[in-house]
């Protein structure tokens, strides 16, 4: 359920005319991704999605690991999951633009991650991969 509530947040922020709405959003600031391992999750966001670390507060190193996505926005993983994700390609994802589907198709194969492509009705090509605890990441490029 919580997974639910942060992707419906990323959506409802990135949909709401900012200014116009009734809590004053001003900006998207980060989405939080509760995982098993931080270990392991920070090592799969820094080396294959490749985002950019940031600092995270000395008292929080060991159970936070923080991203630069761009544009202010972040990514924030919080370790501590217990629970298995679940999700599908239909349902609940983060979404990021890339450089060359190719290239990414590439990248991916190479490191034996499997994925999902489609093509939408617009006709953008899409990957769709699991992160460690199964959170579902869509990349394309930009039309």
């Amino acid at each position: 359920m919580r997974q639910f509530i942060i992707f419906l947040m990323l959506i409802f922020s990135s949909v709401v005319t900012f200014g116009q709405d009734k809590l004053g959003f001003a900006g998207h600031n980060h989405v939080g991704l509760h995982v098993a391992d931080i270990g392991k999750s920070t090592a799969f966001y820094r080396d294959i999605i490749g985002l950019r670390p940031i600092p995270v507060p000395d008292d929080l190193k060991a159970i936070r690991s923080w991203f630069d996505i761009g544009n202010g926005q972040q990514i924030h993983l919080l370790a501590g999951r217990t629970e298995k994700i679940y999700h599908d390609r239909n349902g609940g994802h983060i979404a990021f633009f890339v450089e060359s589907i190719t290239q990414a198709e590439t990248f991916l194969t190479k490191y034996k991650i499997q994925f999902h492509k489609q093509t939408r009705f617009d006709k953008v090509v899409q990957i769709y991969f699991s992160d460690p605890d199964g959170y579902l990441i869509e990349i394309n490029e930009r039309k």
